[in-house]
């Protein structure tokens, strides 16, 4: 789902770093030239890209689920894995927190009798299983540590991005309760991975 939902944003930004490259060659004549072509190609990359279709509560049900499983199973590894104490402790945190917004997530789709669904073409559960075995395949060490927390600086940044996209998709109270009040917890996890993320090498 974040691929569909980050396209646009990875094109603009593929883009932008086209023109930086080009216009350190020929900063004068050849730049307004570049910066034209670049828009030309931004322009035919959005035609050519669909709009993702909008969420229905059924593919928010089930971000929410894929995400909060993925981060307590990838905590779960950090936990015993990691090799500072700092990370264990933030993984240890990661595996607690996200399953108790996972339970929340799951009571609430009980409710009101929704069944999660991801959109179609969501691969998000592959890449999660994929990042997991990539977590144990590794070896430990501050290279290990450092991979994970880098990791979790971009999960919980997509996440972050993913609610809010949900939250204006979503018409009914209780769910966007319930985006409303794990934001800020997910904010916290962020806050702290980039705090430990500053001290990594």
């Amino acid at each position: 789902m974040h691929s569909v939902l980050r396209r646009t944003p990875f094109a603009l930004a593929c883009a932008a770093a086209l023109v930086a490259a080009c216009s350190r060659s020929d900063k004068t004549a050849d730049s307004a030239r570049v910066a034209d072509s670049t828009a030309v190609a931004a322009t035919a990359t959005s035609a050519m890209t669909p709009a993702a279709p909008a969420l229905t509560d059924a593919n928010i049900f089930a971000f929410l689920d894929g995400a909060n499983a993925a981060d307590s199973s990838a905590g779960s590894i950090a936990a015993t894995k990691g090799t500072s104490a700092e990370v264990r402790s933030f993984g240890r945190d990661m595996m607690r927190d996200h399953h108790a917004l996972r339970v929340a997530g799951q009571d609430l789709a009980k409710k009101l009798a929704v069944t999660p669904e991801a959109p179609a073409g969501d691969n998000s559960a592959a890449a999660a299983a994929a990042w997991n075995d990539s977590l144990n395949a590794m070896p430990r060490g501050a290279a290990w540590d450092k991979a994970y927390i880098d990791h979790e600086v971009t999960a919980h940044e997509q996440v972050l991005n993913t609610a809010q996209t949900a939250l204006g998709a979503t018409q009914n109270a209780d769910l966007k309760a319930l985006i409303q009040k794990a934001a800020p917890n997910i904010q916290a996890h962020l806050d702290h991975a980039k705090q430990i993320q500053s001290k990594m090498q």
